[in-house]
């Protein structure tokens, strides 16, 4: 890679997971892949995480956190998503996962999100998980990571099916919305949960059935 050639042996990839969900946390992840071994041990078998069965990618996350000079993880919760926007909070979650890695990397490969203020040289590059290693490892990390927090979420708020469909909005899972409302850990500022909160609380609309 280029950016080994010129001295940055630092290079963190970084990718989110749960942007676009409807209830949980968003989480991103970085991951610095050692610049000898990009194409060797574990980094020969990572991909794009939406490219990976379930148990592959759980496979993978612990060869990745146990191979990687260095990784991080960050979580913003559905709370901070509502106040704040998804967006923000998406950057938010990925600078507490580059924070998360102790020194500061050299070079940040970001896939499609910008990260101003960060005194970090960064490239933002669309699907950049699907042809950098170092993304597509971040993409592995955060997804395992925040698909194991809505397992456990699931145990918290029964009746949602959190552990099956991991907070995205599943048929299954807005028929519970719309049979049950939403729990703590929904996005209300998201559409679909907007809409439906008007079946439970009138004053926020016309109290029509959808």
């Amino acid at each position: 890679m280029q950016l080994w050639a010129q001295g940055m042996g630092r290079v963190a990839g970084l990718d989110e997971a749960g942007r676009g969900a409807l209830a949980g946390p968003v989480v991103a992840a970085a991951v610095i892949v050692p610049p000898a071994g990009c194409a060797e041990g574990v980094w020969a078998h990572v991909r794009d995480s939406k490219l990976l069965s379930p148990q592959r990618r759980e496979m993978l996350a612990d060869a990745i956190r146990a191979a990687a000079p260095a990784w991080g993880v960050g979580v913003v919760p559905a709370t901070v998503i509502d106040r704040d926007g998804i967006a923000a909070a998406t950057r938010q979650a990925m600078r507490e996962a580059v924070a998360a890695l102790g020194d500061p990397p050299d070079y940040l490969l970001i896939d499609w999100v910008r990260l101003p203020g960060l005194n970090i040289p960064q490239t933002s590059v669309a699907k950049a998980d699907r042809h950098m290693i170092s993304v597509a490892a971040a993409s592995i990390i955060a997804k395992v990571t925040r698909d194991r927090l809505m397992v456990a979420t699931d145990a918290a708020h029964l009746g949602y099916g959190f552990a099956g469909h991991k907070g995205y909005g599943t048929r299954q899972h807005l028929a519970r919305l719309t049979a049950q409302g939403p729990c703590p850990e929904h996005r209300r500022s998201f559409a679909p949960l907007a809409h439906r909160l008007t079946l439970f609380d009138p004053t926020r609309g016309d109290g029509r059935q959808p």
